[in-house]
């Protein structure tokens, strides 16, 4: 074979491959929209489920709706390295794929969870992603797919066990901000266990139970997720992502803790009728707006404590390179 058809026949096949691994390959694109109608349809049930928890406990997790939302979003600021990596099929990724179907099965039929329903759910989507477009498409969606975790219900035993140790801390926490700042209202307090008492300046007394008004763990998943969003679309490095999901943790405690005391000032100062209404929902709500700045600005201190910018050489030395040239 001469030279000039061995390069041809090497041109060909480079051609070849990037028409399969493009994205915009007819046949990626056809597996990959039979693959996501197949995949719909299996887990339709679960999706079916995770919404109608979500509506009936929109105060708890209600941020699930906004996952998928926040995931595409992701997935848009990585547009052009998803667009120039080569996809193409890549069969091992049939393991998690079908590990994540089974363990779904497993978790309807054996052990039925709706939570380790999410977890295969997600795991299955890892795999289907890898076996349809390849390792260096998933390299650059493994996160946006990872944050799909946060639209899972958390088990209620496990919610149980961890929440009352948060609510405790709520307690505590609502009872020092409230005897504070409440002494110039005329606000006294006094809490047992996880109930608030709030008395006036009549002496009128209103309980708040912390149970009910600020169930802690759900309000810390929703701003983990609030932290894991920003630390995924705003910083750069992986040291700074770990920083901010991490810090994520105490700034959700905090935020509950001045939820919790927000609404006593509001049951005494405003309408009692507060300590047993809806108006926990409302409050945690317009924290993520605080709480979406305390995250931003932890990326700009990090942004401008640690510079990642290569310094510039110094004058001198890119002149005593020069001589020795």
């Amino acid at each position: 074979m001469s030279v000039a058809s061995a390069t041809r026949s090497i041109e060909q096949a480079d051609t070849s491959a990037v028409a399969l691994g493009s994205v915009r390959g007819s046949g990626v694109a056809i597996l990959a929209i039979g693959g996501l109608i197949a995949f719909v349809w299996l887990f339709w049930q679960w999706f079916m489920r995770q919404g109608n928890i979500s509506i009936n406990q929109l105060d708890d997790w209600g941020h699930a709706f906004a996952v998928p939302a926040i995931t595409g979003y992701l997935l848009y600021q990585r547009r052009e390295r998803l667009l120039n990596a080569v996809a193409r099929p890549f069969w091992p990724g049939l393991v998690p794929l079908l590990l994540g179907i089974a363990c779904y099965v497993f978790f309807i039929i054996g052990v039925p969870t709706h939570m380790f329903q999410g977890f295969a759910l997600v795991l299955a989507i890892f795999g289907f992603v890898l076996l349809v477009f390849g390792p260096k498409v998933m390299h650059a969606a493994i996160m946006p797919i990872a944050f799909l975790l946060f639209a899972v219900t958390i088990s209620e035993r496990i919610m149980i066990a961890i929440t009352f140790q948060l609510q405790l801390i709520a307690s505590q926490g609502g009872y020092l901000l409230l005897t504070i700042f409440g002494f110039p209202f005329g606000i006294e307090s006094v809490v047992q266990g996880n109930i608030i008492s709030v008395f006036d300046d009549t002496g009128t007394e209103h309980q708040l139970n912390v149970a009910e008004a600020c169930s802690g763990m759900r309000m810390v998943v929703a701003f983990i997720a609030l932290g894991a969003a920003v630390a995924l679309s705003q910083c750069k490095q992986w040291w700074q992502r770990v920083a901010v999901v991490l810090l994520s943790l105490p700034v959700a405690i905090g935020l509950n803790v001045v939820r919790v005391a927000v609404l006593g000032f509001l049951t005494v100062l405003v309408d009692p009728e507060l300590a047993s209404g809806e108006a926990h929902m409302i409050i945690g709500t317009l924290l993520l707006v605080p709480g979406l700045g305390l995250f931003l600005l932890l990326v700009w201190i990090l942004n401008r404590v640690v510079s990642d910018e290569p310094s510039e050489p110094e004058p001198d030395a890119t002149k005593a390179k020069a001589v020795k040239a």
